[in-house]
């Protein structure tokens, strides 16, 4: 069995975007404006696969499982795309946040304004008016639900109209108000809910973030193993090209001699033509197993090592004893590790907190309302005379005060015009069909995910209890196909003496020859049969990225 890896952090390095992580920034600040204002490019910058070189040696790349696997998490595009998936939850929750955003809002309108007159009383044959109102508001909701807003607005109202006492006019107020839910929306826990639905949803990304990389990283080293495969068949066959090739100079030899028949001599070319072929088709298996392994290492993006052979170090030397595998404790931790099974549970969570938010979207809206409001006026202050008089004359301009739009925040911040409000709001819904339409999908999707929690847990055993037999069942098909290669092998001794002897005939000694190549096959495909059995127990358990050393950051 293979030992536990050191740990090795998984790395990126394919770059997403060529910009800048989204920062958390208030106006003014600089990062404001670049954050705001900037354009970011859409360019993706792919890097070159990494550590190829050290691990090549006379256009040789010699790997290790452990080296080749840190080149699949380093290199391997898949892995790259599922650990950008976890990205978008992360992004997720920083939108959450975003309902307690503050806002500001500004405005400013300058209009003119000529109109003919109806009566004296407007004071101007053509009236003529310019009005430029102005407003700034802050507004913000808070985790507890309260929503305030503070405005600081005014205007300057000029005219031509003889019968107006300041001109141009300068007004401006400050008003301060609240909104805070009394049912609905009220309190911290649910005005978080969707904050709280985002961070349980990032922990479900991530353990199936881990179940991801757990089926990528068992692909990757079964491929390892079928190269491990077929370079030993590759070795057997060419063994067994080497019997039949000396079996068949020893016929030519003999028939030289006389001593075989020329009808006998086709057997041993035919077994040779054979070995021939067994070796050609063994080489081109070892071709498209490299041809994998260099897809999961990112070899095949680098024409440098993209012809490069690949030598796995790994032997497929049968398996010590290592005792029966306990069926209960492997279900008992994969209860405890298997990443999908976490992230049902996890979704339980979600669903739970669904309800909590189902159930406030239930209650009627009602809400106190608050407002303070402080007034100011200013400007040129001009005091008529005769402005209504018997003779109907024209008003006359007694004296003249300038003012202006300090006049007008000194009374303002002075408070001597305030106004108060206070009051309720209610928003009763008669009937809330689509609310309890909510509901209802909340408590369905909580008593599906709960099912499907246990049709998981279920599914967990059965596959635990399956991978546990197959290893089980590998290790007895090892043993076996050890002690039948050993029996081929002393067969194959036993008629060769014969042979040398003269009790034997030819066609035995190649029956037995062909016997152990069988038996070689067999074992190393029993073998390796074994590794893949062991690696799928990990992977139902749940314990392959522990295994072999990987920490996902």
């Amino acid at each position: 069995m293979i030992s536990r890896f050191p740990a090795c952090v998984l790395c990126l390095t394919v770059a997403a975007l060529a910009q800048a992580p989204v920062e958390n920034v208030f106006f003014p600040k600089a990062a404001y404006f670049r954050q705001t204002f900037s354009n970011p490019s859409p360019r993706v910058e792919m890097k070159p696969p990494v550590r190829l070189s050290d691990f090549v040696h006379d256009s040789r790349m010699e790997l290790s499982l452990r080296s080749y696997l840190e080149l699949v998490l380093a290199n391997n595009t898949d892995v790259q795309i599922t650990r950008l998936n976890v990205e978008f939850q992360k992004n997720a929750i920083q939108r959450a946040f975003g309902r307690f955003d503050p806002l500001g809002l500004a405005s400013f309108t300058s209009s003119r304004q000529k109109s003919p007159t109806n009566d004296v009383l407007q004071g101007a044959a053509t009236l003529s008016q310019l009005t430029q109102p102005y407003n700034f508001q802050y507004r913000q909701t808070m985790e507890t639900g309260t929503a305030f807003n503070v405005s600081f607005a005014g205007s300057k109202v000029s005219s031509n109209s003889q019968f107006v006492t300041f001109n141009p006019s300068i007004t401006s107020n400050l008003q301060i108000g609240f909104t805070q839910p009394l049912l609905r929306d009220r309190g911290a826990f649910v005005n978080r809910i969707p904050i709280s639905i985002a961070r349980s949803s990032l922990r479900v990304s991530e353990y199936t973030l881990r179940d991801r990389l757990m089926t990528l990283l068992s692909d990757a080293e079964l491929d390892y193993w079928n190269l491990v495969q077929a370079r030993e068949n590759l070795r057997v066959q060419e063994e067994s090209q080497k019997l039949y090739q000396a079996a068949l100079k020893r016929a030519e030899r003999e028939l030289e001699l006389g001593a075989l028949s020329r009808l006998d001599i086709y057997q041993p070319q035919a077994q040779y033509a054979s070995a021939e072929i067994g070796v050609s088709q063994a080489l081109f298996r070892v071709s498209q197993s490299e041809d994998r392994l260099r897809k999961q290492i990112g070899a095949d993006l680098d024409p440098t090592y993209r012809k490069a052979s690949i030598i796995p170090t790994e032997t497929v030397l049968p398996p010590a004893d290592s005792g029966t595998v306990d069926a209960e404790m492997a279900v008992e931790r994969a209860l405890a590790y298997r990443p999908d099974l976490k992230a049902a549970i996890q979704r339980l969570d979600v669903d739970d907190l669904s309800i909590k938010s189902a159930t406030n979207q239930l209650r009627p809206a009602f809400n106190l309302t608050g407002n303070y409001t402080s007034q100011g006026r200013g400007g040129n202050f001009f005091q008529r005379t005769n402005v209504f008089n018997d003779v109907g004359g024209r008003a006359t301009i007694v004296s003249q005060i300038p003012g202006g739009i300090g006049d007008a925040l000194d009374q303002l911040f002075g408070f001597g015009f305030p106004i108060y409000s206070f009051g309720f709001q209610l928003t009763l819904p008669v009937r809330n069909r689509a609310a309890a339409a909510d509901m209802a999908d909340a408590l369905i999707r909580k008593k599906q995910d709960t099912l499907s929690v246990r049709s998981l847990e279920q599914q967990v055993r059965l596959d635990v209890m399956n991978a546990v037999s197959q290893v089980e069942s590998s290790k007895a098909s090892v043993r076996l196909a050890t002690v039948f290669r050993d029996l081929a092998l002393k067969q194959l001794e036993a008629e060769q003496k014969k042979y040398e002897l003269g009790t034997s005939q030819l066609f035995f000694l190649l029956q037995f020859g062909q016997n152990l190549v069988q038996a070689e096959s067999q074992l190393v495909a029993e073998s390796v049969n074994y590794r893949r059995n062991l690696l799928n127990l990990l992977r139902r358990t749940g314990e392959l990225l522990d295994e072999r050393g990987v920490v996902v950051q």
